[in-house]
């Protein structure tokens, strides 16, 4: 439940948000999304958690994070890291679970409500330990998917648990469809051009 006095802050576990909302079959308009959630209370900070690679010239994650940076997200990344697991794979991590724990934790004295956007079983903790503190917490993420993306553990300790796919239609991106191909009339051309696509 939100209250319009509430002091909101969002904390967007960019990777997990990414992955509900393929699952479910839509992308994230992440404008619509402050708007969303500036119109259920008073919307003090929407922080976004993403690991960037940092050797790679282009990062298709780049102009997103750009974005969110001008356009009123708190933007906190770190370095990727790469390893070698123990069947000599290389792997990538970037986990940002502590860095999202850690500023919730510190704003929490400045807000009455936070709205986490993961469902990693990982910040039940994190949420039992704002509502010690009075805090109202919220997590954003799906069961609707297969698997589900929620952890049962952090959805049980939750405050209240809004399913992703609910919001869909009012935080997902319009999708951008191409008009069906339609020859010019007479001609014998059976597609578009090898040029065009």
């Amino acid at each position: 439940m939100f209250y319009r006095d509430d002091r909101l802050a969002l904390f967007i576990d960019g990777s997990n948000l990414y992955s509900a909302a393929r699952a479910l079959g839509f992308d994230i308009d992440y404008k619509k999304l402050l708007s969303e959630f500036a119109s259920r209370g008073k919307l003090v900070r929407a922080f976004y958690y993403t690991a960037l690679m940092e050797n790679e010239e282009y990062s298709p994650i780049r102009p997103l994070v750009d974005w969110l940076d001008y356009n009123g997200y708190s933007l906190v990344t770190k370095p990727t890291k790469e390893y070698t697991d123990a069947t000599g794979r290389r792997k990538i991590k970037g986990n940002m679970d502590i860095e999202l724990a850690v500023d919730a934790m510190e704003i929490a004295a400045h807000i009455d409500h936070i709205v986490i956007f993961s469902g990693d079983g990982d910040f039940r903790r994190l949420t039992e330990a704002l509502q010690r503190q009075g805090k109202r917490v919220s997590i954003v993420s799906t069961i609707r998917s297969q698997p589900p993306m929620i952890a049962d553990e952090l959805r049980r300790q939750a405050d209240a648990f809004i399913e992703l796919d609910d919001l869909s239609d009012r935080i997902g991106r319009e999708q951008r469809t191409r008009p069906p191909y339609e020859p010019a009339s007479g001609t014998d051309d059976d597609g578009p051009e090898d040029d065009d696509a």
